[in-house]
């Protein structure tokens, strides 16, 4: 079994004339949480969206448990228990709580059919996703919505998670709620690749970190040494931690 679960070679990734993605090398460690950083533009979302295969490397390699997905559709990249979570979050306004949840829930065709264990467990990670199972998603609150888009991604068990800045405008309680879930998800086994902006965030959770400029990754090592080094995020990042 290789020692990373995603690996990116070489990737290129062009959105019409534009030229996003310049070769970009990225090592995803199996069971571990990777920090992808950098700054606003750098290139993050759309390595999270290419890997998904809802933009389509021009060049180079992705493979997933060791298996070439460069060139797979969206819905085959999903059915290998890879969840993606935007930074829009995704979320069906007009549905329930439980409709939106459901309709992640693959094995399900009705609330009865899904996995109550695994409800349970995700209600303790996320327990207003279980206050409001029955209210329309569009009445909650940001925390709310985020908590649910996550909740929804794990409702099925997940080898992958690639999760687009889950912190963002979220007030610092929820931060921290999250954090425990992930730090959780984590522990069950999951691998995350996780788009980041908060880096108190990202120095409380991430084993691994790549820091991205310019469509490639400038910097890839742990997550302890750089949160340790403030020359070096300054370099990388121009802030400290």
């Amino acid at each position: 079994m290789k020692a990373n679960l995603l690996e990116l070679s070489g990737v290129h990734t062009h959105i019409g004339a534009y030229h996003i993605l310049h070769g970009v090398d990225l090592s995803v460690p199996r069971g571990k949480l990777t920090m992808l950083l950098g700054r606003n533009g750098a290139g993050k979302t759309t390595t999270l969206r290419t890997i998904m295969g809802l933009w389509r490397a021009s060049q180079g390699a992705i493979a997933f448990n060791g298996r070439d997905i460069t060139s797979l559709a969206t819905p085959e990249i999903a059915s290998m228990n890879v969840a993606y979570v935007p930074e829009n979050m995704g979320i069906f306004a007009d549905l329930t709580v439980q409709e939106n949840m459901l309709l992640a829930a693959r094995s399900a065709r009705n609330a009865a059919q899904m996995d109550e264990a695994r409800l349970k467990w995700i209600f303790s990670l996320f327990p207003a996703v279980e206050k409001f199972w029955n209210h329309p998603a569009g009445k909650l609150s940001g925390g709310q919505k985020q908590m649910l888009a996550v909740a929804r991604a794990i409702v099925e068990p997940r080898e992958l998670l690639l999760i687009d800045e889950p912190s963002k405008g979220l007030a610092p309680a929820i931060i921290n709620n999250m954090i425990d879930a992930f730090a959780q998800l984590k522990a069950s086994g999951v691998t995350i690749l996780l788009v980041e902006q908060n880096i108190n965030f990202a120095k409380r959770l991430g084993d691994s970190v790549a820091v991205m400029d310019n469509g490639v990754v400038v910097h890839a090592g742990s997550m302890k040494e750089l949160a340790e080094d403030g020359a070096l995020q300054h370099s990388l990042l121009g802030l400290a931690i």
